[in-house]
């Protein structure tokens, strides 16, 4: 285990004694614009330590949630293909140890190893890009080719991305199911729920979520920022409706050297949402 000291782990549990596993990816060698997501997981980490640690909108106190911060896995010097096989061992063993792994990112190609170490789930990206490429310049595991390595395991059928509004040509004309931001922001978030709904099947589902799927309005700190993205509160509420479903959570491209530090905030109040929605999701059934 990748154990190291961090402020999560103040909030958290032994491994063997949680339900969740949090880990970081500092990872950022593929970026095509502006990099730093390898600082992300300090940046959010730091973020989270300054929240209370009672969700009022749960009615939920944290520090009650069995949580373990493994700390970072040591990527430095990894190619992108190697950097992904350490993510998909580590989280492999999370997976087969019956708890639930948020990954940290990083840039959006360590999504990969952590979704794949699944088998039999759906799912949802929210993202300003497709990542839908075979490769970027022969690596097929370029940031951009994210959902593409994700689709490779679990089929068009079973994946699907929303609030993107940034294609390569070819992209925008395969049969993916893709949701553009623009048509988000005409119908609305309850309207794009109902459209999950009705095409992805979701008895268990993985969320992974480019921090740049959000507006740059309100997520600044990414390294290929797209306007007329999605706000917050909607992202919120796509994580509570989903809540009783998701098995994985990763939030990726969160880069703290590009802003003051508020897209980090905005990351790890993501983050706690997933962690008392699905948990106090799971106390409602016991």
């Amino acid at each position: 285990m990748p154990d190291v000291d961090s402020p999560l782990s103040l909030l958290g549990a032994r491994y063997e004694d949680a339900e969740y596993v949090l880990f970081g990816v500092p990872f950022d060698d593929t970026c095509t614009f502006r990099k730093g997501t390898r600082y992300g997981p300090t940046g959010i980490r730091e973020a989270f330590y300054d929240f209370e640690v009672y969700a009022f909108d749960y009615k939920l106190d944290l520090s009650e949630v069995p949580m373990h911060d493994a700390g970072d896995l040591s990527v430095d010097g990894l190619s992108s293909s190697e950097m992904v096989e350490k993510v998909h061992e580590f989280s492999k063993k999370v997976v087969k140890d019956g708890k639930f792994p948020i990954l940290i990112g990083g840039e959006h190609s360590t999504s990969p190893g952590c979704v794949t170490a699944f088998d039999d789930i759906t799912v949802l990206g929210i993202d300003a890009h497709s990542d839908y490429r075979q490769d970027w310049k022969g690596d097929k595991n370029n940031h951009g080719c994210a959902m593409r390595r994700i689709v490779d395991k679990f089929g068009e059928e079973n994946v699907m991305w929303i609030g993107v509004r940034s294609f390569e040509g070819p992209e925008h004309e395969s049969s993916a199911k893709i949701l553009d931001s623009l048509t988000i922001l005409k119908n609305g978030i309850d309207w794009t729920i109902a459209q999950i709904k009705k095409e992805l099947p979701h008895e268990r589902l993985y969320i992974t979520l480019d921090i740049d799927g959000i507006d740059p309005a309100y997520a600044p700190g990414t390294g290929t920022p797209e306007p007329y993205g999605l706000a917050p509160l909607d992202v919120k509420k796509i994580i509570d409706t989903f809540a009783p479903n998701m098995v994985g959570f990763d939030l990726v491209e969160v880069s703290p050297p590009l802003d003051n530090g508020v897209t980090a905030v905005l990351g790890a109040k993501l983050i706690t949402n997933v962690i008392a929605a699905t948990y106090t999701a799971k106390k409602n059934r016991r």
